[in-house]
């Protein structure tokens, strides 16, 4: 099964690494990518502080019990799997940012992206198809920039739903 993965994964990083992205998608793409950095997670937080209402606390908490649990869970599995990056195996990678560390498997950015995404979502509902898609721009650009393989966006997405959800019933008294 993990070798049927791998190389699915592999297959995908090649297609991926020979098409030439028009220059709005590669824009797009490292901008989602710098966004999931961190700072974009924060200015949505600020914001929630100042517009947000009655809800603003509790969903806070939730998004930030969800982001921590998601910190510990990526490096622990990062060290745990010691999986190389698309970048450092294939020489063709068409973008040229620099990965925060040399492990692939799970995608921190797309944990975290999710994580923040599902329990603010939940209790904006309004919100939530943005959240979601601005999660998936990051999950999107890890794999199209190189910088992860499809299988560890895949589980990053898994991973930080499950910890958003998890997050939203436990602040919400359903834990």
């Amino acid at each position: 099964m993990l070798r049927m993965i791998t190389a699915g994964d592999r297959k995908v990083m090649l297609r991926v690494n020979q098409w030439t992205p028009p220059l709005w998608v590669r824009r797009w793409m490292v901008f989602a990518s710098r966004a999931g950095d961190g700072w974009g997670w924060v200015l949505l937080g600020i914001c929630l502080l100042i517009w947000g209402g009655d809800r603003r606390f509790t969903a806070l908490a939730a998004g930030l019990i969800s982001v921590s649990a998601g910190q510990v869970l990526f490096n622990v599995l990062k060290r745990l799997t010691g999986r190389a990056r698309p970048c450092a195996t294939e020489a063709s990678c068409w973008a040229r940012l620099l990965p925060p560390d040399r492990f692939s498997f799970p995608s921190g950015h797309t944990i975290t992206a999710f994580a923040v995404a599902v329990p603010i979502g939940l209790h904006y509902p309004g919100l939530l198809a943005l959240l979601i898609f601005c999660a998936m721009s990051v999950a999107s650009s890890r794999v199209l920039l190189g910088l992860h393989y499809l299988s560890d966006v895949i589980v990053g997405i898994a991973i930080g739903c499950l910890l958003g959800m998890a997050s939203f019933s436990l602040v919400n008294g359903g834990l």
